[in-house]
């Protein structure tokens, strides 16, 4: 990219993303109805433990928080890529954090899509660079992060993309100011519900077969196909062919 990289939260995903009107709450934050595939509820979705001590906290927060759900709960385990790269592995999702640079991201989550809607395997990046400068090295920034990605990963979009808009007491909204929005709220949980009210025949939850890549760097992220009139929402779309696309969402601080 041309322009000078900014702090940016990103979310990846492998098929077209609805976006919000900026400045507006959303009544359904369902992330172009992308859910994991399963046959019962409430299934449990593994995250993969790539991050370092100072995060553990969070992740651990994240994992309680969202398990909080009626149909979903989530499991830390041993991770299994390295973090720089953070490979995601078929079945689950891999959490990892590591100095990425100065790529004017705080965050990237990603998910592979198929049949177009389900998800296989999913990753979060949380980007060091920034975290260990005053401004982001703070508790309630850390978990907004943390909580908002692992979001992403299941399905959800964000509630509010207006930094200026009050607090709306959940880590799906954007702030300025995290303080009050560092967990899911009940609209969290109650999107939740709706987008596995429904049951499949078979699963995409818990294979082990890794591998796999995202589109993390700016390079990789393809055509830039939307920006909004304010210039702070940006949609980049990758053509990988045979009906597959890369996604990339990003919120320009």
């Amino acid at each position: 990219m041309s322009r000078t990289p900014r702090v940016s939260l990103i979310g990846i995903a492998a098929i077209t993303m609805a976006l919000l009107a900026p400045g507006l709450a959303s009544a359904n934050h369902s992330w172009g109805g992308y859910h994991w595939a399963r046959t019962a509820n409430p299934f449990t979705l593994k995250l993969g433990d790539n991050v370092s001590g100072p995060w553990d906290a969070n992740l651990a927060t994240a994992s309680g928080d969202w398990t909080a759900s009626s149909v979903l709960n989530t499991s830390i385990v041993a991770g299994s890529t390295r973090p720089r790269n953070c490979k995601p592995t078929t079945g689950r999702v891999e959490v990892c954090n590591a100095s990425y640079g100065n790529t004017g991201w705080l965050g990237v989550a990603g998910i592979s899509i198929t049949g177009g809607t389900h998800i296989t395997k999913g990753y979060v990046k949380l980007n060091d660079t920034y975290f260990n400068t005053p401004t982001y090295n703070t508790t309630a920034w850390r978990n907004l992060v943390m909580c908002q990605e692992i979001g992403h990963t299941f399905g959800l979009d964000h509630q509010d993309e207006n930094f200026n808009n009050a607090n709306l007491g959940t880590c799906m909204d954007y702030t300025s100011n995290p303080s009050t929005n560092q967990h899911p709220n009940a609209h969290d949980y109650q999107q939740l519900e709706t987008i596995y009210a429904h049951l499949d025949s078979t699963t995409t939850v818990g294979a082990v077969a890794p591998g796999g890549s995202g589109a993390a760097d700016a390079a990789d992220w393809g055509q830039l196909v939307r920006t909004s009139q304010d210039g702070r929402l940006s949609t980049f779309v990758k053509d990988l062919g045979a009906g597959q696309l890369i996604v990339t969402f990003v919120i320009w601080a």
